[in-house]
């Protein structure tokens, strides 16, 4: 499968976050975040979270994973699945899906707007919280994404290419 030409960036939050984001014009990365005790459910997996803070992204030395807002290129994330199931005993968040927004954004106006602000990016093909991923740093490099398995509506061949992401550092306004 080819990139397609306008790819989506999607991001989940739970709508007690929204306020918070609008106050502040931002959403926040993790790191950011903990340090402003942004308000609040968290919705991940946290012993990940705090893995991504030492997370080191080989594209741009320097900044760690946890340094980056996170998206998926999938409406359909793994993460929103595992929340819809609500079986998993690491997850701490129980509320199902009723109370989660989707964000989508368009990856080359975030691209143009982090250029424009100085602000590094970099996508991964696979988890960005996996000890084993690796990641990018130029638009040329998209088509090393397996654009099928992001767009599959089955995990179970595709689970690891299908959680690629999308890092913007620190934060994107709201």
């Amino acid at each position: 499968m080819t990139v397609p030409a306008q790819p989506k960036l999607y991001h989940i939050v739970h709508v007690d976050r929204l306020a918070s984001i609008v106050g502040d014009g931002a959403l926040w990365c993790d790191a950011e975040a903990g340090r402003r005790q942004v308000s609040g459910t968290t919705i991940g997996f946290n012993h990940i979270k705090k893995r991504r803070l030492e997370l080191d992204l080989k594209s741009n030395p320097g900044l760690k994973v946890g340094a980056c807002v996170p998206f998926y290129f999938c409406p359909r994330s793994v993460m929103l699945f595992l929340i819809h199931k609500g079986n998993s005993l690491e997850l701490s968040y129980r509320g199902g899906q009723g109370d989660i927004l989707h964000l989508e954004l368009d990856l080359h106006a975030v691209v143009q707007w982090a250029s424009a602000h100085a602000k590094r990016w970099a996508f991964t093909l696979s988890n960005a919280g996996s000890y084993y991923f690796e990641d990018r740093c130029r638009l040329d490099q998209l088509d090393e994404l397996d654009w099928a398995a992001i767009a599959a509506t089955s995990w179970q061949d595709v689970k690891g290419p299908k959680q690629a992401e999308f890092l913007l550092e620190h934060s994107i306004p709201s």
